[in-house]
């Protein structure tokens, strides 16, 4: 269901970015894009079409004619065919690095020293060590760094946010978030399975620890209770699969947290692929159950249900823009990552964005996903030594 929800927003992306372009400012943000991937399109490239302050003007790969070729697509003024230069570049502001997971932190410490600000895709690094060194770097340079959770900066998530913090329904008790694909959505060569890339499930669909943290206003757990991997069948390195249960001291108050991350989903009866399985998060509190569906794309489709423990009542909300945070801010078209860029360029212009993702989070969030990795037996995940392009969407 994560490779759907991926390729449905390039289209959406495609169909709303045509309507919507803008005509830049002359003192517009100046991005480049670290990488050939294919999630660049719905991630960066085409919210900045409906974006005044942002160009997009440049863009690098190992293999220039791959450069050139996206640049020409996407009409994007510059290609590279290193990163480096990209990196020379003095006329970009900042970049977007959708490299592979254990190349995160060698090219935003390159990219700091550059003096460039960094939109940051997840999985922050490839383990907290690596998290800790690159936050070090962007304060010591007074450089915008952030990981690219673009989900929490959508107005539904923050709807439910406001939910559990209003205390209307009381203390939280536990939650359960799960992202899953259907067997064989991810191909094999995919860098998602490899070892040397710091692939594996939990880095990848590390928006359930993610979300889990955000709604419990947590950082890292007091400790992972159990961690359960199912290893890839080529790489046993690598989880295909994780299950695990965290507890989170909130106050004094231990509240349990179990999360499931799946690439390679069974399908039901071995024939029908669970493409309804959007990824979802429900939050249990004293006098309710709340059910987060699709929080990782809820531009495209998403619900909230809210079960009333005292009345037996069930009503269902759903939020497209405004909100607690966005105000009059925001068009219900925009996609999460329109909403993302929307605050990263505050953040690098001086202004306080409506919502942010601090660097302290991204180094829990590391923290956490390095403690599971060690409770499940398969160690923390490595940078990866050699530069190489990514096929990933």
């Amino acid at each position: 269901m994560a490779m759907l929800l991926q390729l449905t927003t390039f289209i959406h992306q495609y169909l709303y970015g045509k309507g919507h372009e803008q005509t830049k400012a002359p003192n517009a943000l100046r991005i480049g894009i670290l990488s050939t991937a294919m999630i660049n399109s719905a991630a960066i490239i085409r919210p900045a079409m409906s974006h005044g302050g942002v160009i997009i003007s440049a863009i690098a790969s190992r293999n220039l004619k791959q450069a050139q070729d996206n640049a020409t697509k996407y009409g994007i003024p510059k290609a590279y065919g290193s990163y480096e230069e990209l990196l020379k570049e003095p006329g970009i502001d900042a970049v977007y690095i959708s490299l592979p997971n254990g190349m995160h932190g060698t090219w935003t410490k390159k990219a700091l020293q550059a003096g460039k600000h960094v939109l940051l895709e997840k999985p922050f690094t490839a383990n907290a060590d690596e998290a800790r060194e690159i936050v070090k770097l962007a304060v010591e340079k007074n450089l915008v760094l952030v990981e690219a959770f673009h989900w929490q900066f959508h107005p539904a998530a923050h709807a439910v946010k406001a939910l559990i913090d209003s205390g209307k329904y009381g203390q939280v008790l536990r939650t359960y978030a799960r992202m899953t694909s259907p067997t064989g959505t991810i191909p094999r060569s995919d860098i998602r399975w490899q070892y040397a890339l710091a692939g594996g499930s939990l880095m990848d669909m590390t928006y359930v620890i993610s979300s889990t943290r955000y709604y419990l206003n947590a950082n890292t757990p007091r400790e992972v209770a159990e961690a359960k991997a199912r290893a890839s069948r080529d790489d046993p390195r690598v989880d295909e699969a994780m299950e695990a249960t965290l507890r989170f001291d909130l106050n004094g108050r231990m509240v349990e947290s179990k999360i499931y991350s799946d690439m390679a989903r069974a399908n039901v009866l071995g024939v029908i692929p669970r493409v309804w399985e959007a990824p979802s998060i429900e939050i249990e509190t004293e006098h309710a159950v709340i059910y987060y569906y699709n929080f990782m794309m809820p531009h495209l489709y998403h619900y909230i249900q809210i079960h009333d423990k005292r009345t037996g009542q069930t009503h269902i909300e759903k939020h497209y823009s405004g909100g607690p945070q966005w105000g009059q801010r925001g068009e219900a078209w925009w996609s999460t990552y329109r909403y993302q860029l929307e605050a990263f360029v505050d953040k690098t212009r001086g202004r306080e964005p409506p919502h942010w993702i601090t660097l302290e989070s991204s180094i829990a969030q590391m923290e956490t996903i390095d403690a599971i990795y060690e409770k499940s037996g398969l160690g923390k995940r490595l940078p990866t030594p050699e530069a190489v392009d990514s096929p990933r969407v």
